[in-house]
């Protein structure tokens, strides 16, 4: 016995010992080994009676200290291994002994482990193994009804309480310490059917055990125990199939496990048990160097073999028993607590419907279009393998040599250009087609986890995707902010029973990256919430719970490290709140007092979502507020203020940055877009008005009617008006295109070679030229960059750029093409300046076109839609790429980054037993049953 734990120890060997002085056939004699100190232990062992008292260290493992009792025992007598916490009923040990005699052949008798405090719950009755050597528990947490009490032979038993005949104990020579203490009794039992001899259950002998002792793997009742078992486990596992490989399968057993142990940690993460990866490569490890212990194993298996391996084939379970047994495997039958989700019978459905109709009445004109344009939009690159590299750290797409990392956005862009690969810029006319639908169906999913009333749903659904700032992006052409309004309320869903499960904290880890790569400006609020939501795990003690939720910023820490360590070494900190995709200044609130009444009232723009300046618009959302206002004091106060909060953080967000600006297009800066933190904003309100209004509330003690439903959802509907009719007032900014941001010439050579350089020279309306490099047949939206865009201080490269412009514009210096040719540029483009062009950009034009005109080694090709075009005369040099040092970094990073998101893709795939611990809980968050329904 072991004293681990003191007083609970001794309180298990005390009901122990006080079980065998009951025993109606007595022990002939006892031996007790007592590993470690403990005087309670002591007192006890003392006063035991038992014939031997031998002490030994805290760490002897079970197997050991039976070695220790069993030095000397007669050949006629058998071995009863019992530790602390194994309490046999009176009569076990009769029943036991008889089976024994009854039959010579028997050589060990296996008990019925029940519960230490429930005599009807089967521990472990009987196990078996897998072709592979899999251990497979017989019958294990199952309501004891006599359903097993007709089975006999078994390959094995769980160890404790097992009586051997002493001369079989002998000649197996006891128990394998090298087993690490889990399927012991399963391997005596093999080593027993080859030697000739059968292992039996005597389902009358009942045996209660606590699973806390020195015997036996232990409870799982934490992490910590859970981690213990699984490597005990696995570790016997490999342990036995190497003592039972056949020789000519033994070097491929062997070198096979340390791979195995790859492909296993897959495996684990799919299963959603990321914490049994560390005890997996342990136990590899160390079976793999544990030479000495095989040959042991190996020789002691042939010591004494008698029978063939069909011996312990025929009572092995086959792979259809085993499919069945999980398939029947339901631990929650009868205790289903999660209702039908409902969406087709609760009307969600129809209301998805109901928005892709309005969809695509609002933008009809977009059905026909491949590629979209407008705002700050730009065509994604022309093939997956481009999108994912400018997903990557490296060579940057624009500039001349510019190395570094790529925004995090540019990932996402990558996975939805990757969604059509044959023409990735479709994909934006898709989401677009498809943005409202989508909208409410996130928003209809996110409602789910807050109300189980189908109008309620629905009108989260509906008032989520009519929100004023939703329609602006869409209006204006801001893919950034309309991914982020997608992403919201599906990072709620998944978020809000994170700690649940790793299916979910895996899934909002993958939404909480997108989110944060589309709008930077709100990883501070969304951190906060991160912090509170840890902050009430452990308050309320979820355990495991906290490591899931931790969890949730890893992959987005892994994207946007390499973005926030090259800021942070160029000294621009503030540069990582940048919106990603083209820097653009599109309309929208200032930072004046008509701006910040704008954004107070959940507008993004001044002009409230295309009703211009009437004053009464705002006075539509005042319903919706007030309703959300009342969450805090309602039943559901706790989830009331939650969301309540997410909105004030939400408009604090959207108040902050509102004409702040850190990144720049050409000479002109680029204020944050405040949409980002107004959606959260409105996420909130709008989960706060489900709240009120998903039961009684707290102080006015009325059933909200069904009319306050339909009056939010006129408003919503009045108010989303403009924004829904704006493409056929011709108020949009969204065009058709263009397919390409260069001319058609240019298009046509980069797309044969995708190295190929195009300097834009853009005059500037307050004086001055804008240069840019543009790799490829377009500048692209993937290939946009927030470390370039965000720069406070020119770099060797950009200073090299900007004396090549302005010696090629407003010099007659030699030697300026070649050193355009020799960094890879083959054209000259020199852009209209922005409508209405002033009289400054007008002079600088005319005297640009004339330096170029009189460079003999550019070639004029004429004028375009896009501006007038050169190109070299001699054939430029390929574009430089990366250094061995660099391209090191990049394989290094990219492959962190892969390495975790895997893992994080792997763990978010539901598995048939993860959905059904998902039904053992309600899909409501937040106090459950206090909704009228």
């Amino acid at each position: 016995m072991r004293p681990d734990g003191h007083t609970q120890a001794a309180l298990h060997a005390e009901r122990t010992l006080a079980a065998l002085t009951a025993s109606t056939r007595p022990v002939d004699a006892l031996t007790i080994v007592v590993c470690g100190t403990d005087p309670a232990v002591a007192e006890l062992t003392a006063a035991s009676g038992a014939e031997s008292v031998v002490s030994a260290p805290a760490s002897t493992s079970f197997a050991q200290a039976v070695r220790l009792a069993t030095l000397r025992i007669p050949d006629d007598a058998h071995v009863w291994l019992l530790a602390q916490d194994t309490a046999p009923e009176p009569d076990a040990l009769a029943q036991l002994a008889g089976t024994l005699e009854l039959s010579a052949t028997v050589a060990v008798a296996a008990p019925k482990l029940v519960r230490w405090h429930d005599r009807d719950r089967i521990v472990s009755l009987g196990v078996t193994m897998t072709r592979l050597g899999r251990t497979v528990t017989l019958a294990e947490g199952e309501f004891d009804q006599g359903q097993h009490d007709a089975e006999d032979d078994v390959l094995g038993a769980d160890v404790r309480a097992l009586l051997v005949r002493a001369e079989v104990w002998r000649q197996l020579d006891g128990l394998d310490p090298a087993l690490g203490g889990a399927d012991e009794g399963l391997d005596l039992g093999v080593l027993a059917r080859l030697a000739g001899r059968r292992v039996v259950l005597v389902t009358a002998a009942r045996v209660a055990t606590a699973s806390d002792g020195v015997a036996g793997l232990p409870a799982p009742a934490d992490g910590r125990s859970i981690r213990r078992a699984g490597f005990a486990r696995r570790l016997a596992q490999l342990h036995r199939r190497l003592a039972y490989a056949h020789p000519f399968e033994l070097f491929f057993v062997w070198i096979a496990i340390l791979p195995l142990a790859v492909l296993r940690t897959a495996l684990h993460l799919v299963r959603k048990a990321p914490g049994l990866i560390g005890p997996e490569w342990a136990a590899s490890v160390i079976a793999f160097v544990r030479l000495d212990a095989i040959v042991r194993a190996r020789r002691r298996a042939r010591a004494h073999r008698t029978a063939s391996w069909t011996h312990v084939d025929e009572l092995r379970i086959d792979r259809s028993e085993l499919h069945r047994r999980l398939d029947t495997d339901d631990p929650g039958a009868g205790e289903r607590r999660r209702g039908e989700l409902r969406f087709f019978s609760g009307g969600g459905a129809w209301a998805v419907l109901g928005a892709l109709v309005v969809s695509i009445a609002a933008f009809t004109p977009l059905l026909t279009w491949t590629v979209l344009g407008g705002g700050g939009l730009l065509p994604l690159s022309d093939s997956v393998a481009s999108l994912w590299r400018n997903a990557g750290w490296g060579l940057r797409a624009t500039g001349i040599g510019d190395v570094g990392p790529a925004d995090p956005f540019a990932a996402v862009l990558a996975v939805l250009g990757s969604l059509w690969p044959a023409h990735p810029s479709t994909m934006l006319v898709l989401l677009w087609v498809l943005a409202l639908p989508l909208a409410v169906l996130g928003g209809w999913f996110a409602a789910t986890r807050l109300t189980e009333r189908a109008p309620l749903r629905i009108l989260a659904g509906v008032v989520w995707a009519l929100a004023p700032t939703f329609l602006t992006a869409l209006v204006q052409g801001r893919p950034d902010a309309v991914i982020v309004h997608l992403l919201l309320p599906w990072l709620v869903s998944a978020g809000a029973v994170a700690h649940r499960s790793w299916v979910a904290a895996a899934a909002a880890s993958l939404l909480f990256a997108g989110t944060v790569a589309a709008a930077p400006s709100l990883a501070p609020a969304l951190v906060v919430l991160w912090v509170l939501a840890i902050v009430l795990a452990a308050v309320t003690g979820a355990g495991q719970g906290i490591v899931r939720l931790i969890w949730i910023v890893v992959p987005a820490l892994a994207l946007s490290a390499p973005l926030v360590w090259g800021q942070l070494r160029a000294g621009n900190t503030f540069g990582l709140l940048a919106d990603p995709g083209r820097p653009w200044t599109g309309p929208q609130a200032t930072a004046d007092i008509a701006g910040r009444t704008a954004i107070a009232a959940g507008f993004p723009t001044t002009d409230l979502a295309g009703w211009g300046q009437t004053w009464w618009v705002p006075l539509l959302l005042v319903p919706l507020a007030l309703v959300a206002l009342l969450a805090p004091v309602g039943r559901r106060w706790a989830a009331g203020w939650v969301l309540v909060g997410t909105g004030v953080l939400g408009l604090a967000t959207a108040m902050l940055a509102v004409g702040v600006s850190v990144s720049a297009a050409q000479s002109q800066e680029v204020a944050l877009w405040p949409g980002a933190g107004l959606s959260l904003a409105w996420l909130g309100a709008t989960g706060a008005a489900v709240v009120t209004l998903s039961g009684r509330h707290g102080l006015l003690r009325l059933r909200v009617r069904p009319w306050v439903v339909a009056v939010l959802l006129v408003l919503a509907a009045v108010v989303a008006a403009p924004g829904l009719a704006a493409l056929h007032g011709d108020r949009a900014l969204l065009t058709d295109g263009p397919r390409t941001t260069l001319p058609a010439y240019v298009a046509a050579e980069g797309r044969n070679n995708p190295d190929v350089g195009t300097l834009v020279i853009t005059p500037q309306n307050g004086g001055g030229v804008a240069a840019a490099v543009v790799w490829g047949p377009s500048a692209t939206l993937d290939g946009q960059s927030t470390f370039i865009a965000t720069r406070t201080e020119a770099t060797p490269a950009d200073a090299r750029l900007a004396g090549l412009t302005a010696d090629l514009i407003a010099s007659t210096a030699p030697g300026v093409i070649d050193q355009l040719t020799a960094d890879g540029i083959a054209f000259v483009l020199l852009a209209p300046a922005a409508e209405p062009e002033s009289e400054q950009a007008r002079a600088t034009r005319l005297r640009a076109v004339t330096a170029i005109d009189q460079r003999d080694q550019l070639d004029a090709v004429g004028e375009t839609p896009r501006g007038l075009l050169w190109r070299a005369v001699d054939v430029p040099e390929p574009r430089a790429g990366m250094d061995a040092a660099q391209h090191r970094v990049a394989v290094w990073i990219t492959g962190v980054q892969l390495a975790v998101v895997a893992i994080a893709v792997l763990l978010a795939i539901p598995t048939a037993a993860s959905r059904r611990t998902a039904r053992l809980t309600p899909r409501t968050v937040g106090r459950a049953g206090e909704e009228e329904t």
